[in-house]
Protein backbone atom coordinates (compact mmCIF):
# COMPACT_ATOMS: atom_id res chain seq x y z
CA UNK A 1 0.00 0.00 0.00
CA UNK A 2 0.72 3.87 -0.55
CA UNK A 3 -0.31 6.93 1.17
CA UNK A 4 -0.76 10.84 0.84
CA UNK A 5 -2.03 13.24 3.38
CA UNK A 6 -4.04 15.35 1.71
CA UNK A 7 -6.26 18.85 2.96
CA UNK A 8 -9.91 19.15 3.96
CA UNK A 9 -11.77 20.68 1.16
CA UNK A 10 -9.63 18.70 -1.73
CA UNK A 11 -10.84 15.75 -3.66
CA UNK A 12 -8.73 12.86 -5.92
CA UNK A 13 -9.00 13.73 -9.70
CA UNK A 14 -7.09 11.37 -12.32
CA UNK A 15 -5.24 8.31 -11.70
CA UNK A 16 -1.87 6.98 -12.80
CA UNK A 17 -0.30 3.40 -13.06
CA UNK A 18 2.38 2.21 -14.83
CA UNK A 19 1.04 1.96 -18.25
CA UNK A 20 -0.68 5.65 -18.01
CA UNK A 21 -3.85 7.30 -17.07
CA UNK A 22 -6.23 4.55 -14.94
CA UNK A 23 -8.77 3.38 -17.26
CA UNK A 24 -12.15 2.20 -15.94
CA UNK A 25 -12.68 -0.19 -18.71
CA UNK A 26 -9.10 -1.69 -18.56
CA UNK A 27 -8.84 -2.56 -15.03
CA UNK A 28 -12.47 -3.20 -15.03
CA UNK A 29 -12.64 -1.53 -11.03
CA UNK A 30 -12.06 1.99 -9.75
CA UNK A 31 -8.43 2.11 -8.14
CA UNK A 32 -8.63 1.71 -4.46
CA UNK A 33 -8.07 5.17 -2.59
CA UNK A 34 -9.46 5.25 0.64
CA UNK A 35 -9.42 8.16 3.66
CA UNK A 36 -8.35 6.84 6.36
CA UNK A 37 -9.77 8.20 9.88
CA UNK A 38 -6.40 9.87 10.73
CA UNK A 39 -5.85 13.35 10.58
CA UNK A 40 -3.13 15.96 11.50
CA UNK A 41 -3.93 19.10 12.29
CA UNK A 42 -1.69 21.95 10.41
CA UNK A 43 -0.98 25.61 11.73
CA UNK A 44 -4.03 25.20 14.39
CA UNK A 45 -6.82 25.12 11.72
CA UNK A 46 -5.86 22.77 8.57
CA UNK A 47 -6.66 19.32 8.47
CA UNK A 48 -4.65 16.75 6.67
CA UNK A 49 -6.21 13.32 5.81
CA UNK A 50 -4.04 10.40 4.94
CA UNK A 51 -5.33 8.38 2.40
CA UNK A 52 -4.34 4.64 1.52
CA UNK A 53 -3.88 3.98 -2.40
CA UNK A 54 -3.28 0.26 -3.89
CA UNK A 55 0.24 -0.26 -4.78
CA UNK A 56 -0.56 -0.22 -8.72
CA UNK A 57 -0.49 3.63 -8.16
CA UNK A 58 1.88 5.79 -9.03
CA UNK A 59 0.80 9.17 -9.37
CA UNK A 60 -2.43 10.83 -8.16
CA UNK A 61 -4.34 14.43 -9.11
CA UNK A 62 -5.83 16.12 -6.33
CA UNK A 63 -7.70 19.36 -6.85
CA UNK A 64 -10.13 21.72 -4.76
CA UNK A 65 -13.51 21.21 -4.37
CA UNK A 66 -13.87 25.01 -4.36
CA UNK A 67 -11.34 27.85 -5.92
CA UNK A 68 -8.33 28.19 -3.67
CA UNK A 69 -6.60 31.62 -4.19
CA UNK A 70 -2.73 32.04 -4.16
CA UNK A 71 -1.24 34.95 -2.11
CA UNK A 72 -1.94 38.71 -2.98
CA UNK A 73 -1.83 37.81 -6.88
CA UNK A 74 -5.36 36.08 -6.89
CA UNK A 75 -4.72 33.30 -9.05
CA UNK A 76 -6.61 30.05 -8.10
CA UNK A 77 -4.96 26.38 -7.86
CA UNK A 78 -6.49 24.57 -10.33
CA UNK A 79 -4.76 20.74 -9.78
CA UNK A 80 -1.90 18.74 -7.75
CA UNK A 81 -0.20 15.93 -9.25
CA UNK A 82 1.73 13.91 -6.19
CA UNK A 83 4.17 12.28 -7.71
CA UNK A 84 6.00 10.56 -4.80
CA UNK A 85 3.48 8.92 -2.59
CA UNK A 86 4.64 7.40 0.85
CA UNK A 87 5.09 4.53 2.00
CA UNK A 88 3.81 3.29 5.46
CA UNK A 89 6.96 3.64 7.00
CA UNK A 90 7.22 7.44 6.04
CA UNK A 91 3.56 8.20 7.10
CA UNK A 92 4.65 6.65 10.87
CA UNK A 93 7.53 8.98 10.68
CA UNK A 94 5.51 11.75 9.79
CA UNK A 95 2.84 10.90 12.69
CA UNK A 96 6.23 10.53 14.87
CA UNK A 97 7.27 13.98 14.06
CA UNK A 98 3.80 16.08 14.56
CA UNK A 99 2.53 17.55 16.88
CA UNK A 100 -0.29 14.78 17.49
CA UNK A 101 -3.64 14.79 19.30
CA UNK A 102 -5.76 11.49 19.87
CA UNK A 103 -9.39 11.57 19.61
CA UNK A 104 -11.33 8.83 19.62
CA UNK A 105 -14.80 8.53 19.44
CA UNK A 106 -15.43 4.66 19.08
CA UNK A 107 -13.29 3.28 22.16
CA UNK A 108 -14.31 0.03 21.54
CA UNK A 109 -12.64 -0.76 17.80
CA UNK A 110 -8.99 0.10 19.52
CA UNK A 111 -9.33 -1.79 22.53
CA UNK A 112 -10.60 -5.05 21.08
Amino acid sequence: MKYFFLSEGWAVGRVWASDGLWQITAWRRQPEIQRMNICLVEQQSELLWLYRVEDAILTVEVKPKTQVQVGTSGQAIGQVVLRRLMTAEQVIERLGSAEARCELQNIQSVVQ
